[in-house]
């Protein structure tokens, strides 16, 4: 049985504190690429019980994500936002959710990203990420963007922290491993990455802003 969201919220309050309990599900959080980053995101945010997630990814499910991305082989084929939307909703019935289905570029990010104070940047590609970061901080400077920047590789977890980059941007990752170099990417070394997005993300929502 399904619990109520009285005693959903409840439960999370009880966890959390009423004051930001209350701030978490009042938030608006976009998860920009839903990939190993943001599909690992995406859930810890809605475990935390944030209100609002926007989900957006252009891509499928393949099998080549199944190593470090949340998604299910049943789920193959399947747009990711529409298969992480049912996946979260497993997890966070009363979350709301906005799968969106689109490549986000310059003509549609005011329309797609409008309604959110948090923007999460979790694309694998660096052309992706620079045309994200410089388009948020250009026409946005009232929103909170964390981004992330090196977690390839087998290096130490220890390596991947969060830090300023300035303003309302933060950073999270090694800064410096390159899957083009380094060949992949390990499931646990993405979720470390995206435990510190996930985390920078609350912290921004309880007025904590500090890196």
């Amino acid at each position: 049985m399904i619990p109520t969201r009285e005693e959903m919220y409840a439960a999370l309050e009880a966890r959390h504190g009423r004051e930001r309990q209350k701030k978490f599900s009042e938030a608006a959080v976009a998860v920009c690429g839903l990939g190993g980053l943001g599909s690992n995101v995406a859930i810890h945010l809605a475990r935390a019980g944030v209100g609002r997630l926007t989900l957006i990814d252009f891509d499928n499910v393949d099998i080549s994500n199944l190593n470090r991305q949340q998604y299910f082989p049943d789920q193959l084929g399947r747009p990711k936002a529409e298969a992480l939307r049912e996946t979260i909703h497993r997890i966070a019935p009363y979350c709301e959710i906005n799968a969106v289905s689109a490549k986000i570029t310059d003509d549609n990010m005011a329309e797609l990203l409008g309604d959110c104070g948090f923007i999460c940047e979790c694309f694998d590609k660096a052309n992706q990420k620079a045309m994200l970061v410089n388009g948020v901080l250009e026409n946005f400077p009232g929103k909170y963007l964390v981004a992330a920047s090196g977690m390839a590789g087998l290096g130490s977890a220890n390596e991947i922290v969060t830090r300023k980059a300035g303003g309302r941007f933060y950073i999270c990752g090694d800064g410096h491993s390159d899957v083009n170099e380094l060949g992949t990417l390990y499931a646990p070394r993405v979720a470390v990455c995206a435990a510190h997005e996930a985390t920078m993300i609350l912290r921004l929502i309880s007025g904590e802003t500090g890196p």
